[in-house]
């Protein structure tokens, strides 16, 4: 099968904070074992905002790595299908030309202490695509799969902005596995957006005695309900602590999923916690979070873990995708042309006009 490929192609390029232009870009030339692909869906992130505005913290902070190298293309969560790739890319991925595929965001080094152990996700160069020059993002009309990346197949009966939605799930089932949750445990679910309603869903499947999701918005607390919570908090109108108190007769949750990337909801899981709980950590924040960390160990001995990315959970966030238990028609409430990427950043950075917002590089429509 021959794909015939443009030389030049429209591409959203970061060049500096609040610099992202549309521009026309030569298409990617894939070398040894690596795949060219055509993308049919991007989804912008809570950390593509932040890298918008400026990662304020760790643009020209010489104590940190830098948060993007410029110029790049953004974008890491994404599908598209193979038009181009060399006998050992065949071979590695078991894939063909014209096959659906997804790539795990971070293309490992396979060399670095964490990569030899099987740590792969915590790999020492972070090379995670729409951040580095190594691996440019999918906000464009096609990107290269380098040969060190982990590729899976996507079904072809996914809708293309619901299967762009596996790197999001992927993360937040990661999450979830980090919380060890068991049956009889009581899991509060902090935050209703993409990551939230993602935990909300897996923690769902590990069969607890209750999943309760916080948020603000009655839209997305109602969409938490779809995805399996069994009690709903809106903030703004209730304590938290008196409804998950009368779950546990006053011994407070199990296990604190924190995905609303708010300062405040970090002292909120460390009350809301009982003894000995799990509290863990997935958000991307825009400010330091203080606590008081009496309460972490001489109050409690609280189990604190942080998350990052999805590892190993992959073939199971397509299988939820695909099983249709998401209810992903709702989630997925913005689809856009690449030339509207600045409206979907805005739409993101409103916080309560979308859910989640997916670019579409090949389709000019604007489909909502």
């Amino acid at each position: 099968m021959t794909v015939t490929v443009p030389s030049t192609m429209k591409a959203v390029v970061c060049h500096g904070p609040e610099d992202y232009r549309h521009e026309e870009v030569p298409v990617p030339t894939p070398g040894a074992g690596e795949a060219l692909v055509q993308v049919e869906a991007v989804g912008i992130c809570a950390s593509d905002l932040k890298c918008y505005h400026g990662a304020a913290k760790f643009w020209g902070d010489d104590t940190r790595p830098a948060y993007v190298e410029t110029p790049v293309i953004p974008g890491h969560e994404f599908v598209g299908r193979i038009v181009a790739l060399d006998d050992a890319a065949r071979k590695r991925w078991g894939v063909e030309v014209g096959d659906r595929v997804t790539s795990e965001q971070i293309v490992p080094c396979w060399e670095c202490r964490y990569c030899r152990r099987g740590e792969y996700w915590m790999c020492q160069s972070n090379d995670v695509y729409g951040f580095h020059h190594r691996s440019s993002g999918a906000m464009a009309q096609y990107m290269v799969f380098p040969a060190d990346a982990l590729v899976h197949r996507v079904p072809d009966s996914l809708d293309p902005a619901h299967a762009a939605f596996v790197e999001p799930l992927s993360c937040a089932l990661h999450g979830v596995e980090r919380g060890d949750i068991r049956f009889g445990d009581v899991v509060v679910v902090a935050g209703a957006g993409p990551i939230g309603l993602g935990m909300t869903a897996g923690a769902a499947a590990k069969s607890p005695a209750a999943v309760v999701v916080l948020d603000q918005s009655a839209e997305r607390l109602e969409l938490a309900r779809g995805c399996g919570a069994t009690h709903t908090v809106d903030i703004s109108q209730q304590d938290p602590a008196e409804v998950i108190g009368e779950l546990t007769d006053g011994y407070g949750a199990d296990v604190y999923l924190e995905a609303s990337g708010h300062p405040s909801a970090v002292q909120q899981g460390l009350n809301l916690l009982r003894k000995l709980g799990t509290y863990v950590e997935y958000s991307v924040f825009g400010a330091p979070a203080t606590v008081d960390w009496t309460i972490i160990g001489d109050d409690k001995e609280l189990n604190i873990h942080g998350a990052h990315l999805g590892p190993h959970c992959w073939p199971a966030a397509l299988d939820m995708l695909a099983s249709g238990r998401l209810p992903m028609d709702r989630i997925c409430t913005h689809q856009l042309p690449l030339a509207d990427f600045q409206l979907g950043l805005d739409l993101v950075s409103s916080g309560t006009e979308s859910v989640k917002v997916t670019l579409l590089p090949n389709d000019e429509r604007t489909t909502r």
